[in-house]
């Protein structure tokens, strides 16, 4: 039987070092994808994705246990991203300054390649045009995308994870959905 993650967490609190090395081995990959797609930028996300891990160690006593221990994962994930972005602003601007406008890697932007040369440089392309669209998103907006079309979270749980209510989630999506439609009927 499979050890709840709310009953981990509890552990953790207790100082239970395979409760949390059980937690961490179930939430890596997910903090690792959120936050490389909040970020953009792989180094970023691997010291986000740890810290997440660093905070959830030293906060599991605060962990109440109102809601799913994911989505308290998530809210500290999402809140970790935004204070990086907010910390890093203005190095990612010197970084963008001194390296022009260098254009990102395909692997950075693609799942996997496709067979025909073709049909990997116009999925690439769509690619670039849909992540650039997400980066232009306010950072609440990107959010709220991420968590429901990649970690395919309902809305009561990304308002949790948000700290609002589900009707901000919902306008937050709209604006997001509606900007990106827009964006990409520029390109």
């Amino acid at each position: 039987m499979e050890i709840p993650d709310e009953e981990l967490c509890r552990r953790v609190a207790e100082r239970d070092e395979a409760a949390f090395d059980l937690l961490v081995s179930r939430y890596q990959e997910r903090a690792w994808r959120l936050a490389w797609s909040m970020l953009r930028d792989a180094e970023d996300a691997r010291d986000v994705s740890q810290e997440v891990f660093v905070r959830i160690y030293q906060s599991a006593s605060s962990f109440a246990g109102r809601s799913r221990f994911s989505t308290w994962f998530y809210r500290v994930m999402v809140n970790l991203c935004l204070e990086h972005r907010r910390r890093h602003w203005w190095q990612r601007l010197l970084a963008a300054a001194a390296d022009g406008d260098r254009d990102e890697s395909a692997i950075d932007r693609l799942p996997a390649p496709a067979a025909d040369p073709a049909e990997a440089i116009d999925k690439e392309q769509a690619m670039k045009q849909l992540w650039a669209a997400v980066d232009a998103l306010a950072p609440r907006q990107r959010a709220a995308v991420l968590l429901y079309a990649q970690e395919e979270l309902p809305a009561s749980e990304i308002a949790a994870a948000l700290g609002c209510s589900e009707a901000t989630v919902r306008v937050h999506l709209h604006r997001a959905l509606a900007a990106l439609r827009r964006a990409l009927r520029k390109d």
